[in-house]
């Protein structure tokens, strides 16, 4: 078996789940599942929003959007997501 090595936390999980802290619930899969799918929800969701942006650069970005074969919401979502996760700057 392969050693691992366990932060404090971790640690202590394994000492509860040693001691009979923990106990398994009777519908393990429905649970599992459930919270499968609650997760998948929360990664999945969106929000739909109204920005208003010039004509010229909606219309420039319909073009860019083009060029690579994307719908420009898809091109903006993109953009935004590369922005909030420090992907790329802007100049204010």
């Amino acid at each position: 078996m392969k050693d691992y090595k366990l932060d404090a936390e971790e640690l202590q999980i394994l000492r509860d789940i040693e001691d009979g802290k923990y106990k398994s619930v009777d519908n393990l899969k429905e649970v599992i599942k459930r919270a499968r799918e609650a997760a998948r929800n929360t990664l999945l969701k969106t929000k739909n929003i109204n920005i208003r942006l010039p004509y010229k650069d909606i219309q420039k970005l319909k073009a860019k959007a083009a060029e690579n074969n994307l719908p420009y919401q898809t091109l903006i979502s993109m953009l935004l997501r590369q922005y909030t996760n420090g992907d790329i700057s802007i100049t204010l």
